[in-house]
C-alpha cells in the first residue's frame, strides 16, 4: 500500500482519503437482546470486623483514620479498646475477589496505618442488591452515616 492510501472494508486497496478526513462510521446489526459480560466488576458491600488486645483509644482511631486517608474507598469505622468495624464498597469480578480483597486489607496496612495487631474476626461480603434489600426491609445495617471514624 503507498503512503496516504487506506483500505476500506470491501474497497479498493489503494482508495486514498485526504490527510484529516474522517471515515464514515458504519453501524452493525446487534444481536437481539444485549447481555452483559460475566466477568463484568460489580459493587460489593464489605463489613471487616478486627478484635484482640486492648489499645488506647487515640491510637485505633489515628490508625482508622490514616486508613481511611490511605483508601478514601472506606465508607465508616467504629471502634473500640479492643475491636474496630470497617464497612466499604469494594468493586470486584465476583464475590471471591472482592472478599480476598477484604481479608487482606487489615493486614497489609497495618504497618502503614499503625493499626493494632489484631486478627479479623468476621467479614460480610454481600452483593449491592442485597445491600438495599435488606435496608429496604429494615433489618440490614442503616446506611453508613455519618461518613467516617466514630466510636462505637
Amino acid at each position: 500500500m503507498r503512503p496516504g492510501t487506506a483500505s476500506r472494508g470491501g474497497g479498493s486497496a489503494t482508495a486514498s482519503r485526504a490527510v484529516g478526513e474522517e471515515r464514515a462510521l458504519t453501524s452493525v446489526v446487534a444481536g437481539e437482546r444485549y447481555e452483559e459480560p460475566a466477568d463484568l466488576p460489580r459493587l460489593w458491600h464489605v463489613t471487616l470486623s478486627v478484635s484482640g488486645e486492648e489499645a488506647p483509644l487515640k491510637e485505633v482511631r489515628r490508625g482508622l483514620e490514616q486508613l481511611a486517608h490511605d483508601h478514601p474507598f472506606l465508607l465508616t469505622s467504629r471502634y473500640a479498646n479492643d475491636h474496630a468495624e470497617i464497612r466499604y464498597w469494594e468493586e470486584a469480578r465476583d464475590l471471591h475477589d472482592a472478599a480476598a480483597v477484604a481479608l487482606r486489607l487489615w493486614g497489609e496496612h497495618r504497618q502503614t496505618a499503625k493499626l493494632p495487631p489484631w486478627e479479623i474476626v468476621g467479614l460480610e461480603v454481600i452483593d449491592r442488591e442485597t445491600y438495599h434489600q435488606r435496608v429496604a426491609e429494615g433489618y440490614g445495617p442503616p446506611p453508613a452515616s455519618p461518613v467516617g471514624v466514630h466510636p462505637f
